[in-house]
């Protein structure tokens, strides 16, 4: 029934095969003298790490790490070592190594049996690191590993838990709970006696002062912006631990920088007495997407999510509000800040454009080399940002910029590749009158309409963003276009459009599917009698149910690594993975008439469209069952349906080999069902 794949060639004659054996290079680690970058790229077949010393007439080598995958690499403050993160078989069950950064004394330093390690920072004393190790079973420690020796000590543990930063003098830890979409950022207090607000005040609710045992459980943690809808994904630590920077949509529409006192005052780089948080920088066309602190606390850097695009910014300390544009070019307001004691004056939604909050200044970066940043690291100074950069028709690459400056330096990396075609950004209503978006990939040449493919992203609460995608443009280069939408759901456009497909909401996801088909119709664009649905994870998930839904609209679907059932899935994924669903989907007996409504396996007998199914043997997020229980009911029911299985893969496909070989076939088959061309 499986068709095994362990990477293939490109082959001669297929159309777009120079897409095929591309190579990146992403998760960029400047070294503390900044004169090299070590990163992670499949230059030579398999991700791995290099080093690339800055200058010219510098040459990449290779750190040899052994024979597995690499997903992340950082350095170490003292600059003799790297921390890497390992794939074990290309599945996600990753570990956490250590090596010279000469390629010597390669050692794991998180490598649990049967469980997951990542590492979150270095702390900025010596070579410890905090990680993160995750059980089978689906508990998190914390913990502080020492790189040279080994050592460990754990410093908080629970369910749903990521550690986010440590203080430099490792007094305070700062901890996110919770599933995707409703995740709290708790403060804990390692010292002794720690964990207690003088007095034992509580303060009110949404306060910083809210003190509870915490989801670690025995110890006293202390919750960020309690009380308040939303969410909190990312934060870090002030220098001297009395600050916290959060990445939060908590009380507001749109993800803010928002900064927590801890000690009931702001901390460095001011010392001013404030009763709440504070909103530091938001946007009101724009979701922050990443941020990172200087070693010295005095600069912070930001990444703006705008419709899909990044747009950088720099937060200087010591200064007041900025004078200088917002996000629309529109001068600068005052900042936000009212010295009120609540939260409410860093969560009120019609407030003002902030110009740079209490202490800091405000100033634009030049657009990036490239319409996505994936990856953001600074240098020990703070003086230089190491960034991964990409777009449709360029790869990841690695970049410096110079923050004093805004002058970027290509480091590692290819350029614009000839024959790509860029990706444009297209607005449709749904039926509810909801505005969707997505990108648009038009086969070059197309007169009149033609054939199109739908790409479903995964998450759900991830996004289509104008990245590098091969797939995207071999099927171009075959004469098939692709429209890859953001349906209800997506993250990027704020909490109300994240949160407008939970539980039973899903299935208007579903009908935003067959609205993106009609628009591009209607659009004149494509033709009704040649679409294809295709996605990976939950974008699988979407397209096997608007297969079922809608069984007369599209004439093909690729169901790559997708859930079928959401009763098999929660029974067999990660414990983690399941309990983090249950905020979106429903709970898996609570809610178990509707998952079952919503799982199209149930509606098979409606299949139509013969189905490409693709999937990682080695996926333990959503298990291989789920496409073995797609075959077997298509096949039952008469539906052509074929099987193509990656035995060294698992959610991702991180080989670039297996990339090629996947992107051959799916290109090959819907060519065949929508040109009527086989290609190769």
């Amino acid at each position: 029934m499986a068709e095994y794949l362990l990477g293939a060639g490109s082959g001669a004659g297929f159309p777009g095969a120079g897409f095929l054996d591309v190579w990146g290079c992403w998760a960029p680690a400047p070294a503390p003298d900044r004169r090299a970058v070590a990163y992670v790229s499949d230059r030579d077949g398999a991700p791995r790490v290099w080093v690339q010393p800055v200058g010219p007439g510098g040459r990449a080598r290779v750190v040899d790490t052994g024979p597995e995958p690499v997903a992340d690499v950082s350095w170490s403050p003292a600059g003799d070592r790297l921390a890497v993160l390992v794939a074990p078989g290309g599945g996600e069950h990753t570990q956490v190594w250590t090596v010279r950064t000469d390629g010597g004394d390669l050692r794991p330093l998180a490598a649990p049996e049967g469980g997951s390690a990542w590492f979150v920072d270095w702390t900025g004393r010596g070579d410890l690191l905090l990680v993160a190790e995750v059980s089978p079973a689906g508990s998190t420690e914390a913990l502080l590993v020492d790189a040279a020796t080994g050592s460990r000590e754990a410093v908080a543990a629970g369910p749903l838990l990521h550690p986010e930063a440590v203080s430099r003098d490792h007094a305070r830890v700062l901890l996110r709970h919770g599933p995707r979409g409703v995740r709290r950022m708790y403060v804990t207090d390692l010292s002794p006696g720690g964990g207690h607000l003088p007095g034992g005040d509580t303060g009110p609710p949404g306060s910083v002062t809210d003190l509870s045992t915490g989801p670690s459980g025995g110890v006293a943690e202390r919750s960020l912006l309690a009380g308040l809808p939303g969410s909190t994904e990312h934060g870090r630590l002030s220098p001297d631990g009395a600050t916290a920077y959060l990445l939060s949509d908590a009380g507001r529409d749109r993800a803010a920088l928002v900064a927590v006192p801890l000690d009931g005052t702001i901390g460095w780089p001011i010392s001013e007495p404030i009763g709440g948080p504070v909103a530091v920088a938001e946007r009101r066309d724009a979701e922050l997407d990443r941020l990172a602190l200087s070693v010295d606390g005095r600069r912070l850097v930001l990444v703006w999510n705008a419709a899909g695009r990044s747009e950088l910014e720099v937060l200087e300390a010591g200064g007041g509000p900025s004078g200088g544009p917002d996000d629309a070019g529109r001068a600068g307001s005052a900042p936000t800040h009212t010295g009120r004691g609540d939260a409410q004056a860093a969560a009120d939604p019609g407030g003002p454009e902030p110009g740079g909050g209490p202490g800091w200044a405000r100033r634009p970066l030049p657009a990036p080399p490239g319409e996505v940043v994936s990856s953001l690291r600074l240098s020990a100074d703070g003086r230089t940002a190491a960034l991964a950069v990409e777009g449709p028709a360029q790869p990841s690459h690695v970049v410096l910029c110079d923050l004093d400056t805004g002058r970027y330096l290509p480091v590692a990396g290819t350029g614009r590749l000839a024959g790509a075609v860029d990706a444009e950004l297209v607005r449709l209503p749904a039926r509810d009158g909801l505005e969707l978006s997505g990108w648009l990939y038009r086969p070059p040449g197309a007169l009149g309409p033609a054939p199109y493919a739908v790409f479903l992203h995964g998450g759900p609460e991830d996004q289509e963003r104008p990245a590098f995608t091969p797939l995207y443009q071999c099927l171009a280069a075959a004469g098939i276009g692709v429209f890859a939408p953001n349906v209800r759901g997506s993250a990027g456009f704020g909490r109300a459009f994240r949160d407008a497909d939970n539980h039973a909401l899903r299935f208007r996801a579903v009908d935003d599917v067959a609205d993106c088909a009609a628009f591009l119709v209607r659009a004149g664009l494509a033709d009704p009698a040649r679409l294809a649905c295709l996605g990976w994870s939950y974008g699988g998930y979407l397209t096997l149910a608007a297969l079922v839904t809608y069984p007369r609209l599209f004439r093909a679907g690729v169901d790559v690594c997708g859930m079928a059932d959401f009763a098999t899935f929660y029974e067999r994924t990660e414990p983690w993975i399941a309990a983090a669903a249950v905020s979106e989907y429903g709970h898996p007996e609570a809610d178990r008439d509707l998952l079952h409504a919503l799982s199209p396996l149930h509606a098979f007998d409606r299949l139509a469209a013969p189905l490409l199914v693709v999937h990682g043997a080695r996926d333990t997020n959503v298990p291989v069952y789920e496409a073995e229980q797609v075959v077997r009911a298509a096949r039952a029911r008469g539906v052509p349906c074929e099987l193509l299985l990656f035995e060294n893969e698992g959610h991702e496909i991180r080989r670039r080999a297996n990339r090629a070989a996947f992107v051959r076939r799916v290109t090959e088959w819907l060519g065949r069902r929508l040109t009527g061309v086989s290609s190769g």
